[in-house]
């Protein structure tokens, strides 16, 4: 889950991150200049989107006094940033700004292990620095046991050749970066710009979060940071049936038994798709390794409520699920449902594949076809949907 700025700076400063003297968050250009009144000072006024570039996409002003702050905000306030439209924005104080950096702690999937990026020169043309003077961006491991501590801290910074009269201070601040990164269970921290104002104070003025989904049982408190206004709203059905769904931009919806399978099904079916004029997959659905009737019923009725979605096709590899058990799930499934009004392609493989198979011949299900091969499977869903787009 990835958190909005404003979320981001909280978990922040609940860590003993300095993150500057307040913030508040709006929904309306009144209350931008409200706050602009409340703080008394010139304030800066941000977009609150999931997407980075919101400074150069005109998301983020400066406002000298409540009546700038709430033309500022009027600006700001339903802007198209990436995709993403603007409902509430953040009013800060502005800070009195002497240098720029950049930090950030991820999960490096690659090497297994976590990876600090820092660089002494931040702010927003970071993403062109890393490619145009990939040396001016330190990349530095982190041993999962040994964490981050003072001494580390430093090293990272020496690395990223941050100026060393800051860097003492600057070296708490990576330190608490790092305990938020681990006591929130983040696959991504990251700060820009992290500024040395005018006084040397070290403060985080920006900040990015992801946190992992699959640590969520380990933070009930992470709940109440979904936006459910900005959630889609299948994913969110999927979510409250504990089915692992995600919207895609496609066609034919997709179903799976175990997230590599998936994967892979979604890979065969935009191949596939290429031939009938670029058919790609709507989504992404691992019902797991029990697909039981109520699962099956579940994740078919989710997947026929989208309306983009034109056919369906259920790929599922039997394992500790034999596949009897899941062609008695799909025929209960169908008797679930209400009707199912799209073109549902099966292929069924792996344990008791043939006793499956012979199930949902028997069944005579209307509007399933049930195919041996994934690659005929994946290429007559694909038919199916262009053929009702």
């Amino acid at each position: 889950m990835d958190l909005y700025e404003f979320q981001a700076k909280d978990l922040f400063a609940a860590h003993g991150v300095p993150v500057g003297p307040g913030q508040r968050v709006v929904t309306d250009a009144v209350g931008a200049g409200e706050a602009a009144a409340e703080f008394g000072v010139p304030v800066v006024i941000k977009a609150q989107v999931k997407a980075g570039g919101r400074g150069k996409a005109g998301g983020v002003r400066v406002a000298a006094d409540p009546d700038e702050a709430r033309a500022r905000a009027e600006d700001i306030l339903g802007l198209d940033i990436k995709g993403h439209t603007v409902r509430r924005v953040l009013v800060t104080p502005a800070a009195a700004i002497a240098e720029e950096y950049y930090l950030s702690f991820l999960l490096d999937r690659a090497n297994r292990t976590f990876l600090a990026m820092a660089s002494a020169e931040g702010g927003v043309e970071i993403e062109q620095l890393a490619v145009e003077r990939p040396e001016a961006l330190a990349r530095v491991p982190v041993d999962p046991n040994e964490g981050v501590d003072l001494a580390k801290a430093r090293e990272i910074l020496a690395a990223a050749r941050f100026p060393e009269d800051i860097r003492d201070q600057a070296a708490a601040v990576v330190v608490a970066l790092w305990e938020t990164f681990v006591a929130e269970d983040a696959t991504l921290v990251e700060v820009n710009p992290l500024v040395r104002d005018r006084d040397d104070a070290v403060l985080a003025l920006d900040g990015k979060v992801t946190l992992d989904d699959n640590a969520a049982f380990r933070h009930p408190d992470h709940a109440d940071l979904v936006d459910a206004e900005a959630e889609d709203p299948l994913e969110a059905r999927a979510k409250a049936k504990h089915l692992n769904y995600v919207k895609l931009d496609g066609e034919v919806g997709v179903i799976g038994n175990g997230a590599g399978l998936v994967m892979s099904t979604l890979d065969v079916v935009a191949y596939a798709g290429a031939e009938f004029g670029g058919v790609e997959p709507a989504n992404f659905l691992d019902i797991g390794g029990g697909a039981s009737a109520e699962i099956m019923a579940d994740g078919l009725e989710i997947v026929l409520s989208d309306p983009d979605v034109k056919s369906v096709f259920v790929n599922v590899f039997g394992g500790i699920t034999a596949c009897d058990a899941v062609a008695d799930g799909i025929v209960r499934a169908f008797e679930l449902l209400a009707s199912v009004n799209k073109p549902v392609v099966v292929r069924l493989d792996g344990n008791n594949a043939a006793e499956g198979r012979r199930i949902l011949d028997g069944a005579a299900l209307p509007g399933l076809l049930r195919l041996d091969s994934m690659d005929e499977a994946a290429r007559t869903a694909a038919r199916f949907a262009a053929k009702g787009a």
